[in-house]
């Protein structure tokens, strides 16, 4: 579940430009996105840093497929650098144990640590040591209080979040031929990842598809209700043309209630690979489209930040990957381009 990355102070900034409604993800000081392919360490700057013996240490929140790929896109950059990894750990979404993690790492000696700050306050005073040992710190995703860029971080590294819920919708409205009803199931929480993507989704809906109404919304905060929200939206709208769902996990429950409602006209969309949410697609159910993050280049992205912070180049500070829509049609290239692996093989032995 991608929500759990947990929130920062980043927004997105809805500006009038040339009198159209015009959106887009900015950093926590309304700092303007630098896409992730710009961040590269020139070749110049390689050999130096072969020759400098530096060391890494990834200390993530949490391990899944999404940390895995980000792991591999940070893993082959600093190999491509030279530079050593000398540590990997998971939190568990325990800020405790981030902190013990980060005690244990500085121990190793690392010139660069990418992390994902698990609380601000927390976070702040955990990486104070690393900082004051002069350690290039690059985040995902979130930023401890009070740091300030450059002396305190080389970069925040996130998604394009107003992007996935942009093509969310473009995706959804296709599916559907560009009319109809909504129901709109958005993360209830306080969490910047989804409440961006979600926001996303239904700005573009209203402001792009003048022919497509969201008659439905229900936030959720717990996965399980899911089946039970779409129950509801469904009995008192049994026409719905479409669904978004926040993230993958809710989406199994909406489409058991489909199925259970013997629905296969309902198209669905929603955010971060899931094998489940997969096999609906490419079996032709009622999912239309999955939305999916560059998890690989998030890391590549981190790593070269960090190491341009080491060869004295500065990088802008808050960095966005890709969006990335995975279809029926492009599902195994979709998988690689987010994941940086194969797509599961019922996903790929489905549609054959």
């Amino acid at each position: 579940m991608r929500f759990t990355r947990m929130m920062t102070t980043a927004s997105v900034a809805l500006m009038l430009l040339g009198g159209l409604a015009q959106a887009e993800t900015v950093g926590p000081q309304g700092e303007t996105a630098t896409p992730s392919k710009t961040v590269k360490v020139d070749d110049d700057k390689v050999s130096m840093l072969k020759e400098g013996n530096y060391r890494a240490a990834l200390l993530w929140h949490d391990q899944s497929d999404f940390v895995n790929a980000v792991t591999a896109g940070a893993t082959d950059e600093f190999n491509r650098l030279g530079i050593e990894v000398v540590a990997t750990t998971s939190a568990g979404f325990d800020a405790a144990k981030q902190r013990s993690d980060i005690e244990t790492a500085l121990a190793k000696k690392p010139n660069i640590i990418l992390s994902l700050p698990l609380d601000p306050v927390t976070s702040a005073a955990a990486f104070k040591e690393a900082k004051a040992e002069g350690v290039k710190l690059v985040f995902l995703s979130n930023l401890p209080q009070d740091y300030q860029h450059p002396t305190d971080y080389a970069a925040i590294v996130t998604d394009d979040l107003f992007q996935m819920g942009k093509q969310a919708a473009d995706a959804l409205a296709k599916g559907m031929g560009g009319k109809g009803t909504v129901g709109w199931i958005f993360h209830d929480a306080n969490y910047y990842v989804t409440n961006q993507r979600d926001n996303a989704f239904k700005t573009t809906i209203e402001n792009d598809y003048p022919d497509i109404e969201i008659v439905a919304e229900q936030g959720i905060s717990d996965p399980a209700r899911a089946e039970d929200i779409a129950n509801a939206m469904l009995l008192k709208n049994p026409d719905l043309g479409g669904i978004y769902v926040t993230w993958a996990g809710p989406a199994e429950g909406v489409l058991a209630a489909l199925r259970a409602n013997g629905n296969k006209t309902t198209k669905v969309v929603t955010l971060d690979l899931s094998e489940p949410v997969a096999l609906d697609m490419v079996k032709g159910g009622n999912v239309t489209a999955i939305v999916a993050d560059e998890a690989y280049e998030l890391g590549r992205a981190m790593a070269a930040a960090g190491a341009r912070a080491l060869a004295g180049e500065e990088t802008p500070p808050f960095v966005v990957a890709p969006a990335v829509t995975v279809t029926p049609d492009n599902v195994e290239a979709g998988w690689k381009q987010s994941l940086h692996r194969e797509a599961p093989d019922s996903v790929k032995n489905a549609g054959k």
